[in-house]
């Protein structure tokens, strides 16, 4: 039974509850048994007691003549008897004349009043022996009752533990069902999730109300179904985007081959490995492309060290020859904890895209904003409508498709600066800029 109900939640916090009750009730039970005992003995001993006392001081007065009814000060304590001795009983009370001897116990002179009880032919009883005097040959007073039934038998136990038991039975119930209860949300969650397949991720769980743990686990449950209902969708449409983006280069590449097959004293075999190399280096550009952004954020390079931007920015314009030249402003102790190689693509990026677009100059600024180094590039190129500032970071965007594909973009360049950014849990991001284009990286300085 233990091993099936340990196999659910439920179960096992039942299970749990069920044994504390059982840890905590049944100590303070016995616990209440032996001190409710206790207490009812020192009552019986205490009346006894006052009664013996009492019994004695009268008797020493003269106020008991022997061989009368000795009265009865306390109407519980109806067994008095006063013994020579030698044990025959001087005199009795009512209740205790036909009996035989109460006791045989006699209190010692240095001790002479003792509480005990004694098992009599027809009952039991509980009563106090007292000496007359000190003498050696002082008589006896014997004063008790018949012993309560709640201390001659096991009714006390019996009501006490069978309480006891219908509390841990309330316990393991009221568990069950609480239990049960908070944890439905959860069982209707689990229903709702095996019914949602990779084909349809725009299903959501119900989420409770409230801002309980579950509740919490529904929205984290949701939030986790709508990253990965964008996932889904953005490789879908990156798997579309790249099999087009393919598809240009080795369709025009393949048409120049046949071309050259089916009128081979036709072809210009020059112009035609030069045409086939550059859609060739197109491929390859793309498919390098590719491989980066699946490598961003994957831990294959996870390698980080501290840069600092103003030499990268001197190491990569060291080794490029663009078109029109480069302003820097840099300052310097600007620098990152990050991936060398990668915030060096990034930079290659933003240069290539500026020189793309810029008319006259292009300008890099390294500075420290707060708690950011800022690297910015910027252009006196077209403006980039606000409508177009995230746009232009989705794979194979491009605000000008031919142009682009003419100077040899990839489409990818600002994608992949963008999740290098992110995985170096920085921005880059398209600032206002009048008379052109600038795009700001921003990443934790160090």
């Amino acid at each position: 039974m233990v091993r099936l109900w340990a196999k659910s939640l439920r179960g096992r916090v039942t299970l749990i509850a069920t044994i504390v009750a059982v840890l905590v009730l049944i100590p303070a039970g016995i616990g209440g048994v032996v001190v409710s005992r206790s207490i009812i003995t020192n009552n019986v001993w205490k009346s006894t007691s006052h009664t013996a006392t009492q019994v004695v001081a009268e008797a020493r007065n003269g106020q008991l003549p022997l061989g009368s009814a000795i009265p009865v000060p306390d109407p519980d304590v109806d067994l008095i008897q006063i013994v020579a001795p030698d044990g025959q009983v001087l005199a009795a009370s009512d209740a205790a004349r036909n009996l035989p001897r109460l006791s045989d116990v006699q209190p010692p002179p240095d001790n002479p009043m003792s509480n005990t009880t004694n098992c009599l032919p027809t009952e039991c009883v509980h009563l106090t022996a007292a000496r007359m005097t000190s003498a050696g040959d002082s008589s006896t007073v014997y004063a008790g009752f018949s012993t309560p039934a709640v201390l001659s038998t096991r009714v006390l136990e019996v009501v006490v533990f069978s309480q006891i038991a219908v509390l841990i039975a309330l316990a393991a119930w009221a568990t069950w069902l609480v239990t049960g209860r908070a944890l439905r949300p959860v069982a209707e969650m689990r229903s709702e999730l095996d019914e949602i397949t990779a084909s349809d991720l725009s299903r959501r769980v119900t989420q409770p109300q409230g801002a309980d743990e579950v509740a919490e686990l529904a929205r984290s449950i949701n939030g986790t179904l709508a990253r990965l209902e964008l996932s889904t969708r953005q490789q879908r449409q990156f798997a579309s985007d790249a099999s087009h983006e393919l598809r240009t280069p080795i369709a025009g590449l393949r048409a120049q081959l046949e071309s050259a097959q089916l009128y081979p004293h036709d072809t210009d075999l020059d112009a035609l490995v030069k045409s086939a190399l550059r859609d060739t280096d197109r491929l390859e550009a793309i498919i390098t492309d590719l491989l980066l952004l699946a490598r961003i954020g994957s831990g294959m390079d996870a390698v980080k060290e501290r840069v600092e931007l103003s030499d990268l920015v001197r190491e990569e314009l060291s080794v490029r020859s663009d078109r029109l030249p480069v302003r820097v402003q840099a300052q310097d102790d600007v620098a990152v904890c990050g991936i060398r190689l990668q915030l060096a693509r990034v930079l290659t990026n933003l240069l290539d895209n500026a020189q793309r677009h810029a008319e006259s100059y292009v300008m890099i600024v390294v500075a420290r904003e707060g708690d950011d180094a800022v690297l910015a590039v910027e252009n006196d190129g077209v403006e980039i409508a606000e409508s177009d500032r995230e746009h232009i970071f989705e794979r194979f965007t491009r605000l000008d498709a031919a142009r682009s594909r003419d100077l040899g973009g990839t489409g990818l360049g600002l994608a992949i600066a963008r999740d290098v950014a992110l995985a170096h849990r920085g921005s880059v991001e398209v600032d206002d800029f009048e008379g052109g284009a600038r795009f700001v990286l921003r990443i934790p300085a160090v």
